[in-house]
């Protein structure tokens, strides 16, 4: 628990792995403010990112893939923060009539959010990114210009940014998974997404996440699933992150909130190879696998660990959270 007496759990569905809840545009934010109603609660930007919308609360802590795996670690804490100065880093491939529409929306998130927004750095280069559906079923991807992000992110904390926004061209993903529209498969671009953010965490230690730019801006007018819907009603992503990191912690080696607060992990039952879960088992820290949520690994509790505690949905997860490990 926190020093304040309240429970932090955590709520992670990983990027790219194809999850029915949390593998398309904020569909697992419903879910994570039930647990939120209860305690803190650490999130990666994939359950709470959709688009123009976020789903984002006060006590949510938005935190990073790489920096929840060191945080999880011990090698980092998580001091809250709130009113971040956030800087944008533009992809010197986005075209001109694009960059507008991003700057628009910046101005925009400004003005209704009040979010403190620094300024924009655009990278000296191409970033190059790609991205593919291994046969697996999980998403990834290369990115072939890393260094240029970089030299724009530390123009961008030189000015006193606090948190890094990070904007890359990716081409139209249709053709990589045809269906994602329609609610079957994985996000193509969640992988590489991941790629992105890890690598500015990893070598700056400061909150990022990132958000595709895409040549075509017009909004489609088809029908699509509900939990990719919020992807086709608008021209930019931008605002889901620029919300997110406004109040997203910042990083240390010391104070604040350390993985010995924890008192809970959440995560898909058969995404259970990552090293938040291993670092909860070695903390004795209550892992519970949510069978509902099922992704194109198969992971599961039987190959990692008897202790893991299996549960058939969220609200079950929840009722076991709230009964038998007494956070309220």
């Amino acid at each position: 628990m926190l020093n304040n007496g309240e429970k932090l759990g955590a709520f992670i569905v990983p990027t790219g792995i194809g999850a029915s809840i949390g593998g398309y545009a904020g569909d697992a934010s419903c879910y994570a403010k039930k647990f939120a109603r209860v305690s803190n609660l650490i999130v990666n930007p994939n359950v709470v990112n959709a688009g123009c919308f976020s789903g984002i609360t006060d006590n949510m802590l938005y935190v990073e893939g790489y920096s929840i795996d060191e945080f999880f670690k011990g090698n980092i804490n998580l001091i809250p923060s709130e009113h971040n100065k956030i800087g944008v880093v533009f992809d010197k491939a986005i075209p001109q009539d694009v960059l507008q529409v991003h700057i628009n929306t910046i101005n925009a998130v400004k003005c209704v959010y009040g979010i403190d927004i620094a300024g924009f750095e655009v990278t000296e280069e191409d970033v190059g990114v790609g991205f593919e559906i291994e046969d697996s079923g999980i998403s990834t991807g290369y990115v072939e210009n890393s260094e240029t992000l970089l030299d724009a992110s530390k123009k961008l904390l030189e000015r006193g940014c606090d948190a890094i926004a990070l904007v890359c061209l990716f081409e139209e993903p249709e053709n990589d998974n045809p269906d994602y529209s329609r609610g079957i498969g994985t996000d193509p671009v969640g992988g590489v997404e991941a790629i992105l953010s890890h690598y500015i965490s990893k070598e700056l230690n400061v909150p990022c996440a990132h958000s595709p730019a895409f040549k075509d801006y017009q909004i489609s007018s088809d029908a699509v699933d509900a939990r990719a819907a919020s992807e086709y009603i608008t021209p930019t992503f931008l605002p889901c992150i620029l919300i997110g990191l406004n109040n997203a912690p910042k990083l240390s080696g010391y104070g604040g909130i350390s993985i010995e607060n924890l008192d809970y992990l959440v995560m898909p039952y058969d995404a259970l190879g990552a090293i938040p879960v291993f670092e909860a088992l070695k903390n004795n820290i209550p892992v519970l696998a949510v069978k509902e949520n099922v992704t194109a690994l198969n992971v599961v509790s039987e190959k990692i660990s008897s202790s893991i505690i299996v549960m058939p949905d969220y609200d079950a997860c929840l009722d076991y959270i709230i009964n038998k490990l007494d956070v309220l």
